[in-house]
């Protein structure tokens, strides 16, 4: 960040990030990416060559995959009541005693060029958030859903195997792309059950990609306005700014001098 003539506030060093939101975020990065690549290999199953053993195997790992990420979304909205003061709801919703003066001063702040340090997330940064967890979360649960209706996965295999079991046939034996076993009219209904979990599971994954885009863009905004430490914190839990934080400084850990 360029320091403007006669500023010599030092720069501070300020844990902000726990361990628990640092593993969040990494794992679930690499559960998206991941999530992406094997679910757009899924749509474009016929387009690659992929027959029914094929798909069956590309569905499994999407879903294993998907454990981790549901998993991983359940640890972050329970480490929100629990974790850190910039984990918590309180620090993560828009919304709060000044939220609406805070967003106006930011949006001032944006449209003049300024940088306003933050050391937990900007008030459009929490809008953005709250929306990617939201969204996080609806595809976690839609996810699930189709695991047990495409594959008989848990935790809602069991049940959906239940339903369109053909009279006779053990509801634990049922594997994909075998209609046999299945009873038409209660497979008619699952999948009928099934078609809007496929369209918000879909929908959702086309909004997430352009919210974590949004995401993106706003950690470079931050990254080149602030100095360029939002990156490194998520590694190190530690953000270093000059002069105040917005947000109400919490005690330094190490004053630095300016340049260094």
């Amino acid at each position: 960040m360029t320091t403007p003539p006669g500023n010599t506030a030092p720069h501070t060093t300020h844990t902000v990030w726990d361990a628990g939101v640092r593993w969040f975020h990494w794992i679930n990065l690499l559960c998206v990416l991941g999530l992406i690549a094997v679910g757009v290999a899924i749509l474009n199953d016929k387009a690659l060559g992929v027959d029914n053993d094929g798909k069956i195997l590309l569905k499994t790992v999407h879903v294993w995959i998907g454990y981790v990420f549901a998993l991983n979304i359940t640890w972050r909205l329970v480490w929100a009541f629990i974790g850190g003061p910039y984990a918590r709801w309180s620090a993560l919703l828009p919304g709060g005693r000044g939220y609406l003066s805070e967003l106006r001063e930011s949006a001032a702040d944006l449209r003049a060029g300024r940088a306003r340090p933050y050391l937990g997330h900007d008030p459009f940064g929490r809008i953005v958030l709250s929306i990617l967890l939201l969204l996080l979360s609806t595809q976690a649960v839609t996810g699930l859903i189709l695991a047990g209706t495409d594959l008989f996965l848990p935790p809602f295999g069991g049940s959906i195997a239940r339903w369109v079991a053909a009279p006779g046939v053990d509801p634990g034996t049922l594997v994909p792309y075998q209609p046999a076993l299945y009873d038409a009219t209660a497979y008619a209904a699952m999948r009928e059950f099934r078609a809007p979990v496929v369209t918000i599971h879909l929908y959702v994954f086309y909004s997430l990609l352009v919210v974590a885009a949004a995401h993106i863009a706003g950690v470079v905004i931050a990254e080149i306005r602030e100095g360029g430490t939002l990156v490194s914190a998520m590694f190190t839990g530690k953000k270093i700014l000059r002069g105040p934080p917005a947000d109400g400084a919490r005690k330094p850990l190490n004053p630095r001098t300016p340049g260094l």
